[in-house]
């Protein structure tokens, strides 16, 4: 288990890091694309840090290296009363630290998040491809209770 592990927001000094997991964990039609230099995520990076309905994480390890990162989205809705709920996206753990506890850590603070939010509910997707996330998800609770649909504009 990595319980050395600490979750906290992004800070412009780990955006290359970011950039790095988020791209070896690319899959379908991102995968094996060469993307542009980590400085091209900038803008990204920054408008996910300023924007009040959303942020950008990193999991840390002993060290101060970066092993992990998610973003979590506030999102507003009418169902269950108008609470909100909370949309995970782009959950990735460095490949060489996977099955370490790393990702049950930014789990779990991602779901205090949207406790403390007073969200209904989180939900995320996960590519098809990904048979291990779907396995990890289910042992940590999630339901498999939706199709989704994607029409791809790049």
């Amino acid at each position: 288990m990595s319980k050395q592990v600490t979750v906290e927001k992004a800070r412009p000094e780990h955006l290359r890091d970011i950039v790095a997991i988020v791209n070896a964990g690319a899959t379908s039609v991102r995968a094996g694309k060469d993307f542009a230099d980590w400085q091209d995520y900038r803008p990204a990076f920054d408008a996910l840090r300023e924007a009040a309905e959303a942020d950008i994480y990193v999991a840390l390890d002993e060290t101060g290296e970066v092993v992990g990162t998610f973003q979590i989205h506030f999102l507003k809705g009418f169902a269950f009363q108008g609470r909100p709920r909370v949309q995970l996206e782009s959950v990735h753990v460095r490949p060489d630290r996977r099955g370490t506890g790393i990702g049950r850590t930014m789990m779990e603070r991602a779901e205090a998040l949207a406790r403390e939010a007073g969200a209904c509910m989180v939900q995320l997707t996960s590519n098809r491809e990904r048979e291990g996330s779907h396995h990890f998800y289910r042992r940590l609770g999630y339901d498999q209770s939706h199709l989704g649909y994607k029409k791809m504009f790049v």
